[in-house]
């Protein structure tokens, strides 16, 4: 398994390449994949629409620290793998001191988690994909 802090670093790298470039050209989004890695940037708050074939994901309703689990010592509510069903607590958002559940808009088999525990994640952000079951 890939190590995180290396695959975050690759990321911010990317990023950053994929920002100059697009500030230098005539596009308004640019995306890249290296090995396991895609990274999309669009300008100007542009739409980014789905590819065909893109796997749903769960989306922060908010923006707040992200947590998988109820308390430091519990298991989280989802792993890599896990089936969850639409309505299921899939992780909590702490925001202005309160914890919201977020549960599943959708239903599937969870095959990445793109936040970590205790990260700041924004709304609308993806949280986690789903395989369709």
């Amino acid at each position: 398994m890939a190590d995180p802090k290396k695959l975050r670093a690759d990321a911010n790298a990317l990023v950053t390449e994929l920002l100059q470039r697009l500030a230098a050209e005539d596009v308004q989004q640019l995306e890249i994949r290296r090995g396991g890695l895609r990274v999309k940037v669009s300008k100007n708050g542009a739409a980014v629409a789905a590819a065909p074939g893109e796997l749903p994901t769960v989306n922060a309703p908010l923006t707040g620290v992200f947590y998988r689990s109820p308390t430091p010592q519990a298991a989280p509510f989802v792993q890599i793998g896990a089936v969850v069903n639409k309505g299921d607590v899939i992780a909590l958002i702490e925001a202005m001191k309160l914890f919201n559940e977020i549960r599943a808009t959708a239903g599937g088999k969870v095959k990445r988690i793109f936040a970590e525990n205790g990260q700041l994640v924004r709304a609308h952000q993806p949280l986690l994909e789903l395989e369709p079951i």
